[in-house]
């Protein structure tokens, strides 16, 4: 049987190509919203099996659509974010809604979306699992980031640019700090704290030691065993393994 979705975007000739493109691999269209209020109460009434949401609207965007409808309780079907956001501002999301693709949209993605969706939907726990990190990532999006870095060196201590921050290790407890024109010591007590206060469409956890600015990566090297190592821009340019875990983010920021 088909599954049905619903489109939601504000500019009309990307609804119209979306819709083209669902048509091509038999998902039902049931309604098409252009903003935020829209999309919250098509899919109320509808239910959709999947919501291509556009992530930039005016009014209530596509994250606010999904707080919204959490604070509803309305069921959350499978998210596809729709944006024209590159890659790197993507990434950072970290829903890990279905999917996601970019404008101008491309069949072979879109057909790709719409099987990860099938897959989704066929998963008993996959709704629940799919609010949980939406919920957290709401929580992200909602924190403010500071916009310097306390640093600790030489019994002093340093405001850093987090653009200036080429990336961070943990060793004993102990979180190293390298930047452009100094290595210092954060008072925070976890990678993941420290992760929390930087932008998220810049900082990417590639290893559970390691977390790294994603635009100061200087080099991919394919290492043994079909895993990676990344050359950070810092003086000593530092190599940084990448975990499994995370290869198959490194490969689609990357498209390796």
């Amino acid at each position: 049987m088909p599954i049905s979705a619903i489109i939601i975007d504000d500019e009309q000739l990307a609804r119209e190509e979306l819709a083209y493109l669902l048509k091509e691999v038999e998902v039902d269209v049931v309604a098409q919203g252009k903003n935020g209020v829209e999309a919250v109460n098509l899919i109320k009434d509808l239910s959709p099996d999947i919501v291509f949401l556009d992530v930039q609207m005016p009014g209530l965007d596509g994250f606010a659509v999904i707080k919204k409808l959490l604070d509803r309780k309305v069921p959350i079907p499978q998210i596809v974010f729709a944006t024209a956001f590159d890659q790197y501002a993507v990434k950072a999301f970290e829903v890990n809604a279905v999917d996601y693709l970019l404008k101008p949209f491309d069949k072979q993605r879109v057909a790709q979306a719409v099987e990860k969706a099938k897959k989704k939907l066929g998963s008993a726990d996959s709704t629940s699992d799919q609010i949980g990190t939406l919920v957290k990532m709401l929580e992200q999006q909602q924190r403010p980031q500071a916009a310097k870095v306390l640093l600790k060196a030489a019994g002093r201590l340093f405001l850093v640019d987090q653009k200036d921050i080429c990336y961070a290790s943990i060793d004993d407890g102990i979180i190293t700090v390298v930047a452009t024109n100094m290595e210092g010591q954060s008072n925070c007590r976890t990678l993941e704290e420290l992760l929390d206060s930087l932008d998220p469409s810049m900082f990417w956890r590639a290893h559970r030691s390691y977390l790294v600015n994603i635009q100061r990566i200087k080099e991919v090297v394919p290492w043994f065993k079909s895993s990676y190592q990344i050359r950070m821009d810092d003086k000593k340019q530092a190599e940084i393994p990448v975990s499994r875990a995370q290869t198959k983010r490194l490969r689609e920021l990357f498209n390796l």
